[in-house]
């Protein structure tokens, strides 16, 4: 029968201290404790360990040999636990995370090198796409997670939405705009009517978006509009607004300074606000590791310090 592991505890430091007193400090614990243990496992061992000499406890031959067994298994232990102490206190290792593409190319690159400067052994591996992919890498197993658009109009998600922890981090607004020359020329008005017949700077031919605008401000949606130019990036959006193409929707950072100096104008009927949020979004029962729990804190106080345009969450 073994002895019991914690007397061996007690045992191993009175032999490192030769006092009983002294490991009673180390272990934090009574000196009656660490003479109790030490009794009961002469005991369970029916032999001395140590006899007294000059207020020292000078260890027996049994004893010795004892101590060259459990130091082996101490110093080993101890070796494990900082090993695993010090991979939890320093992030290292791949992040692999997806990002809705100009929110992930404006904000993304500077956070993550200021993240990197704390911790140099992380690398990372930034995929930029569209919601519906993004959400489909993350239940493959693709990406560790993603800061994703959770769009103000249903988009089917691998396993549901339940499957996932979303939890919010940025809250965005999205603005109909148009350049100032075609509102001059073009918007006669901001009534139901007069505005679905202007023309349209479209997201990959699809009107989901106007839809859900005018839903929010009409409560009524239109079912065809007059699409004359479609982009897959924000950044077209925006250019071919400023090039007096017609009316399109994108979020607001990306067009406030134009709005503010009156190149674009932004169509508000009133003062409802449609809201886009980027949530950070990973398996709802996956355990991050400390590096994505890290970088994920990290993210948050930089886009707080230092991105106070976002409406932050």
């Amino acid at each position: 029968m073994l002895p019991d592991l914690n007397r061996l505890k007690v045992f191993f430091h009175i032999f490192n201290e030769q006092n009983s007193t002294a490991a009673a400090k180390k272990l934090h614990i009574t000196q009656s404790g660490v003479s109790q243990h030490l009794k009961k496992l002469e005991e369970e061992l029916q032999t001395e360990l140590f006899t007294r000499v000059n207020r020292r406890l000078v260890p027996t031959a049994a004893g010795k040999k004892i101590y060259g067994i459990v130091k082996g298994f101490m110093d080993e232990l101890e070796q494990g636990v900082r090993h695993i102490n010090d991979g939890m206190e320093t992030p290292s290792g791949p992040l692999r995370i997806g990002a809705p593409a100009e929110f992930g190319k404006i904000y993304l690159p500077p956070i993550f090198g200021s993240f990197r400067r704390r911790y140099p052994d992380v690398t990372m591996q930034l995929e930029l796409d569209e919601p519906k992919i993004l959400f489909e890498k993350v239940a493959a197993g693709k990406l560790d997670f993603a800061y994703i658009d959770i769009l103000p109009f249903f988009i089917d998600t691998p396993g549901g939405a339940a499957t996932y922890s979303i939890e919010p981090v940025v809250n965005e607004e999205f603005v109909l705009a148009c350049s100032k020359e075609y509102y001059r020329a073009r918007v006669n008005g901001t009534d139901y009517d007069q505005l679905k017949q202007l023309d349209f700077i479209g997201y990959k031919d699809d009107i989901a978006l106007f839809r859900s605008w005018f839903k929010l401000h009409f409560n009524h949606e239109p079912q065809q509009l007059n699409l004359i130019f479609i982009a897959d990036s924000s950044e077209a959006i925006v250019s071919a607004i400023k090039a007096g193409l017609g009316a399109g929707i994108t979020v607001s950072h990306l067009m406030n300074r134009e709005i503010n100096t009156g190149k674009i104008v932004a169509i508000r009927p009133n003062e409802e606000k449609l809201q886009n949020t980027i949530a950070c979004v990973q398996f709802k029962n996956k355990q991050p590791s400390i590096t994505e729990q890290a970088f994920q804190e990290h993210f948050r106080l930089e886009l707080n310090k230092n991105y106070t345009k976002l409406e932050l969450k």
